[in-house]
């Protein structure tokens, strides 16, 4: 009921007074529509200047809008919400009727009311004499089963629709909650805030900095050295930079790749650039926004005089204006973004639910230049990669369906057979219409053998398995954004981690420093030692060349007397601003002077410079450059440095070598990042320098100081290290920190002793060991070193990736490496992605790394990295458990059902019986089984890795042997039950005879062992104690007692329905104590050693074949028909996205004529080009001077394209 009102605050009101704002909302959607110098141009020839147009919308660039939210509430009615409306979900009953689709239900269906309306067909007197009757009451009540089964189907489906239903509803609220975390930068009243991007309303000026996706559409106000990402919407890779005189023009979607400035917010929501094209593609909810309309005709008329849009576009097409998309959408609030979670094959439905979200790679690793991917000539689409798990289980599943399905057809003809010979070929009976009721009675047990063969709940259990397991990751500081990096995690050989933030406490403080040729190891005792001119220049340098957005602040809550101050923005910055303060210097007095437009140029951090500079205009004329960064690179730019008494003298190499031995390294080897500042002056007289040419200008520097920054170790890490070691996961530290300090923090860490044998090495010299002659990586290089490798120091984010991808490549380990990644940097985008898992950081992390994880941690703790890996192995665990569980339900079933028919012509589990049967096994099952609690043990064994097997030798074993124990039981029962229990034989009876005791005994004992054996299942690793932890699981306590009270009722009052009759007490002991017999099988199975078991008694063992699905080829008919082991609901959201995918098509196709002139190779785009992951080349200050997740030059995000979006519903919808 809240989507309407979503939706009414989403969309404009027209109804509103425009007076008091001086630029229309149709007026300033036209002004973003132009950009570049045209749009320049515009903007001074309608409205003079950006400066203007703030007055305008009544804002100021400095101090931004008044906080005032009655003002903000009447921006929203006239200019609309910053909120793009999802579609609604999917009702209750739209849920039931797509379970209803499931193509063994609807034969089962069929043949229930074939059997229903058979059942009032009365038989001539002398048939029924030659095919003998049970009892007349019987017979009057045949209508009775069609209708249990027609019953029994609903139960299935309303089950199913259900799950589906609770599962989107909570997957809804958990995406809502994510996205309203995510917040961004506005300066209001003079102040700058953190706020939810949907709350951003025209006229808000935001501070933008490297890193960021930006949420709304807006024009740049000030701009130091601003590039942008715009692939995501015009398709073009090279970063487009913005300022005063080329671009003024920021659109949503885009991600910041350098620099940092200020924007005035011209559009929001519907309105802005992506909102458009989001409401063309029928993205969102309500009504489509001005103009949407005529751009849709637009489109029309494109396609109809374009005979290849036409052919490719059998759908509505829809367009967009020029420049606006090439097919992939960024997010904006509710439409999700990062770091939401991605619901990348999310639907079960006709249409994607509108979460179009989802950056992945190119299709090939070949298809990238310089960060660009090339145009594909082929018109296929991208293929989707599965998980190891996901491809190994979809594999499983349908060899079952088949095997399955097999049996089933086998059942059928020998029932068939059997009964014709004996009819008309033995008895020579003729035909007559009454036989059709036994045929029906075949097909009906034959497609119930294949109902119970298939193993429908293995996707719910897999998907209640990640579902439960993300709702407790939270509370451990994991948020999930692909549900399968869970299993994945737990499978992890290796984990590549950050340093700082990560295995440090990300609260860093300057605790030495060199200045006028002194080592001062307390910094407050060197403020009376500083010389007045020297002071003056180290504390300019540091106040100004920093981001203005860090910044301290004083301490929060109970710590307010005598706390640390908080650390705000770039803590590196914050340390030197800690600096600043302990030697008694205001910095803000400072920035107050140089406010951020008086800045005359600045150099922002990217992978070439590994440095910042800031060129400011002295009054006396001429200009001065401060520059900070890693020492040993600042050092090579230095050729004089400040002296005792503040003044400069030349600094030679032999000078620089000497300082290194004595200052740095010494430093270093007391795990203190060490950082150089320097500074250069331009006399007036020589003119203005050429500020383009970067290196002639920042170069002849001279060294003002060198500071020891100190960022101490988390006191829970060296513990968390030790259980992953003990675990078997080797912990490597990748970092951009000099190698001293890299291996003093490895050593505090754990992750280093003093007596190992493991290596450090630094980012050159690992280049320089992996490259031939030709410079080329050789994967036999990478497995000489890698083993053995614990430290990468000054890494680069290349280096970074080259390091992981050698890893997952290996195939000198036994089972395959699986390898978990920590990164917080925009350039960390391609390790994230190359990885098994990406973890990213929620604190430090930037828009751009989180979007490229698969998990990202909260609270930037290495621990919760360890607690990833707990729930990752017990949700491998849980998966097992089930599997165990339900193969052993299938063998027993399929072969009782199939000896049964063709020894007795009959199946001793009728077909209502083994419904039940299926949803116990099914959906109560996974439910009790997937939601275990993990435990410490989990972390005691190895990990599993790429190549071991699905199902163990000791989960066949059980299976098998259970398997074993249960036929034995029910053929006993079946052949000599009525001698045994001396009841009347329950074989051969008649077509409507009553239910019998004999074979209620079968049913009842059947499910008995079930419930038992689902204890049994518990452990799969051979433990004797089952019921270890039993209590602390209420779900499976639950569901086993409320199992075991409706086989009471069923047996007991099921009757005809489920026929089944009443038992005596004797009989009831009997079938308890044969299914209580399944405990103690367990304990003998248990003495059976799994060592002396042939290797050859595994499934899914070595490495999965890749199993992908052309999604290019399933809009099909044919391909849908051909593709058996599909669920119906597969089928549908891949009608749904290549619905999208054919939309696209026509947009990109309408783009290309707008471009009249361009030799363009059209490009085909699908749903994975959605806000497009964009080539990364940026740099965070501290990752380059020490940080861990350094950034180097490689080329984007869209370089790893090893796996494919994952999600939820991926899993259910690919088995």
């Amino acid at each position: 009921m809240g989507e309407p009102d979503e939706v009414d605050q989403a969309l404009p009101y027209r109804g509103t007074d425009m007076s008091d704002y001086g630029i229309p909302l149709d007026d300033l959607k036209e002004l973003m529509e132009v950009r570049g110098t045209e749009g320049i141009a515009e903007i001074e020839q309608k409205y003079g200047s950006v400066t203007e147009i703030c007055k305008r919308l009544r804002t100021s660039p400095t101090v931004g809008l008044e906080n005032n939210p009655k003002e903000f509430e009447r921006r929203r009615q006239v200019y609309g919400s910053n909120i793009i409306p999802p579609k609604p979900p999917k009702t209750f009953l739209q849920l039931v009727w797509e379970a209803l689709q499931d193509t063994t239900l609807i034969i089962l269906e069929i043949a229930a009311i074939i059997s229903l309306g058979l059942s009032f067909y009365k038989p001539s007197k002398e048939i029924v004499e030659k095919m003998g009757h049970g009892d007349e009451s019987e017979e009057k009540a045949g209508w009775i089963e069609g209708v249990a089964i027609l019953v029994s189907v609903a139960v299935v489906v309303f089950v199913t629709a259900f799950n589906d239903w609770s599962k989107e509803r909570k997957f809804r609220g958990l995406q809502n909650k994510i996205e309203g975390e995510h917040k961004f930068s506005v300066i209001r009243s003079g102040e700058v805030i953190q706020i939810p991007v949907g709350e951003i309303v025209v006229g808000d000026v935001c501070q933008v900095k490297y890193g960021d996706l930006l949420p709304a559409d807006g024009l740049v106000v000030q701009s130091n050295d601003l590039k942008v990402d715009e692939s995501s919407l015009t398709g073009e890779s090279d970063h487009v930079k913005k300022g005063e005189s080329r671009d003024l023009h920021l659109l949503s979607g885009t991600h910041v790749m350098e620099g940092s400035g200020k924007m005035v917010v011209t559009a929001v929501g519907l309105s802005s650039q992506s909102g458009i094209i989001f409401a063309l593609l029928g993205a969102t909810s309500g009504d489509k926004p001005d103009g949407a309309k005529n751009d849709r005709k637009k489109a029309k008329s494109i396609e109809e005089t374009n005979p290849a849009t036409k052919a490719a576009s059998p759908l509505d097409p829809v367009g967009a204006s020029p420049g606006k998309a090439d097919g992939r959408l960024p997010p904006l609030q509710n439409a999700p973004q990062p770091p939401a979670m991605e619901l990348k094959e999310v639907s079960l439905r006709d249409e994607p639910d509108g979460k179009v979200d989802s950056p992945t790679a190119p299709s090939s690793p070949g298809e990238e230049v310089d960060g660009a991917v090339k145009q594909s000539k082929s018109t296929s689409f991208p293929r989707k990669e599965k998980s190891v798990l996901q491809t190994k289980l979809t594999k499983l599943a349908v060899q079952i369906g088949y095997a399955g399905f097999a049996v089933s057809v086998l059942t059928v003809f020998i029932l068939i057979i059997t009964f014709c010979v004996k009819t008309f070929a033995i008895q020579k009976e003729p035909w007559n219409n009454y036989y059709i009721q036994f045929f029906v009675k075949f097909f009906i047990i034959g497609v119930t053998v294949l109902v119970v063969a298939v193993p429908e709940g293995l996707p719910l259990a897999v998907t209640i398995a990640l579902a439960y397991s993300v709702k407790k990751m939270m509370k451990d500081n994991n948020l999930v954004r692909h549900l399968d990096a869970c299993e994945t995690m737990g499978n992890a050989t290796a984990i590549c981690s950050d340093k700082t933030g990560t295995l440090t406490t990300n609260r860093m403080t300057v605790m030495q420093i060199h200045i006028g040729e002194k080592l001062h190891k307390s910094v407050s005792d060197a403020s009376s030692q500083i010389k007045p001119n020297a002071m003056d220049l180290l504390v300019d340098g540091i106040a100004i060349n920093s981001g203005y957005t860090s910044r301290l602040l004083p301490p929060e809550g109970e710590q307010q007397e005598g706390g640390l101050a908080r650390q705000v923005g770039n803590k590196t910055e914050c340390a030197l601003l800690g600096l600043v303060v302990a030697l008694e210097r205001d910095y803000q007095a400072v920035r107050d002077e140089w406010p951020e437009e008086r800045l005359y140029k600045v150099y922002t951090f990217n992978s070439s410079r590994k440095s910042m500079s800031t060129v400011v205009k002295k009054e006396g004329g001429g200009y001065r450059l401060y520059s900070k960064g890693a020492s040993e690179i600042m050092l090579r730019k230095c050729t004089k440095i400040l002296d005792a008494n503040g003044e400069e003298q030349d600094f030679t190499p032999h000078d620089r070598d000497a300082l290194i031995r004595k200052v740095i390294e010494p430093m270093a080897s007391e795990a203190l990042r060490t950082i150089c500042l320097a500074y250069r002056d331009f006399p007036p007289e020589d003119g203005e320098p050429d500020w383009e040419s970067e290196n002639l200008c920042v170069c002849n520097l001279t060294a003002i100081a060198i500071t020891g920054i100190e960022d101490p170790v988390r006191e829970e890490v060296p513990a968390a290290i030790k259980k992953c070691q003990r675990a078997g996961i080797t912990v490597r530290m990748v970092t951009g920190d000099n190698v001293n300090t890299a291996r003093a923090i490895a050593i505090k860490c754990g992750i280093l002793t003093p007596d190992d044998e493991f290596i450090i090495l630094d980012g050159k010299e690992f280049n320089r060991r992996i490259r031939n002659e030709k410079g080329m990586i050789e994967q036999a290089r990478i497995d000489k070193l890698w083993p053995k490798l614990r430290v990468l120091a000054r890494s680069s984010p290349t280096d970074k990736h080259t390091l992981v991808k050698g890893i997952i490549d290996s195939t000198i380990s036994e089972n395959r490496e699986v390898v978990a990644v920590t990164g917080d940097g925009t350039n960390d985008g391609p390790a994230l992605k190359k990885a098994d898992v990406g973890f990213a950081m929620g604190i430090a992390g930037t828009d751009v790394a989180k979007e490229a994880s698969d998990i990202i941690l909260t609270d930037d703790n290495f621990t919760s990295i360890v607690k990833a890996v707990l729930w990752g192995r017990n949700v491998y665990d849980s998966i097992s458990k089930f599997l165990q569980f339900q193969l052993t339900v299938n063998v027993v079933a399929v072969i009782v059902a199939f000896l049964g028919a063709c020894i007795d012509n009959d199946s001793p589990l009728k077909a209502v019986q083994m419904l039940w049967v299926n949803l116990i096994m099914d959906s109560f099952a996974s439910l009790a089984l997937a939601t275990e609690m993990p435990t410490e043990e989990l972390l005691l064994r190895k990990p599993y890795g790429r190549t071991k097997p699905l199902i163990s030798r000791t989960m066949c074993k059980n299976i098998l042997g259970h398997a074993v124990y249960q036929l034995i039981i029910i053929f006993t029962i079946l052949f000599a039950g009525d001698i045994i229990f001396d009841i009347d034989s329950g074989r051969g009876a008649a077509l409507h005879a009553a239910p019998s005791q004999h074979f209620t005994i079968v049913f009842n004992a059947f499910v008995m062992m079930q419930i038992f054996n689902e204890i049994n299942a518990r452990k799969i690793h051979n433990q004797r104690n089952v019921f270890s932890g039993l209590f602390t699981n209420p779900i499976f306590c639950s569901i086993v007692i409320g199992t075991l009270i409706a086989q009471i009722l069923i047996v007991e009052f099921g009757s005809v329905a489920f026929s089944t009759t009443n038992l005596s007490i004797d009989q009831w002991g009997w079938c308890v104590f044969l299914g209580m017999g399944e405990l103690l099988w367990g304990q003998v199975l248990a003495l059976i050693p799994t060592k002396k078991l042939p290797r050859s008694l595994t499934i899914g063992a070595g490495e999965p074949e890749p199993d992908m699905v052309s999604i290019a080829d399933i809009d099909e008919p044919d391909a849908i028909e051909s593709m058996t082991e599909l669920r119906r609901g597969q089928i549908l959201w891949i009608r749904g996205l290549s619905r999208i995918q054919t939309q696209i098509r026509v947009v990109n196709t309408w783009r290309s004529t707008l471009y009249e002139g361009l030799d363009k190779t059209r490009r085909d785009t699908s749903i994975h080009d959605f806000m497009s992951t964009p080539e990364t080349h940026s740099i965070d200050f501290m990752n380059a001077n020490g940080g861990d997740t350094t950034d180097g030059g490689l080329s984007g995000l869209s370089s790893a394209n090893n796996r494919s979006s994952r999600s939820l519903h991926s899993y259910e919808t690919t088995i």
